[in-house]
């Protein structure tokens, strides 16, 4: 249904005639769903590019990370306890 109906609109509308308009718009959003992806616009995720992969990190590297990042923050308690 359209932003611009407004609910006196609606109220005015048979049941027929509303069904209708629930049956169209669910038809309208198919065919977009459809369009969408046949032109490759549909979304991988949030902030994501699509047919972009994401890359894996090894045990190795994110262990080396998390040793490194408790390395700093063993730092700045040594420091701040001073």
């Amino acid at each position: 249904m359209r932003a611009s109906m407004n609910t006196k609109a609606l109220l005015g509308l048979s049941v027929s005639q509303l069904k209708r308009m629930a049956k169209l718009k669910a038809q309208i959003e198919r065919l977009q769903s459809k369009l969408e992806s046949l032109a490759g616009n549909s979304s991988t995720g949030p902030g994501r590019k699509p047919g972009r992969k994401r890359r894996k990190m090894s045990a190795a590297a994110r262990r080396k990370i998390s040793l490194a990042a408790k390395a700093r923050w063993a730092r700045v308690r040594a420091k701040k306890g001073k």
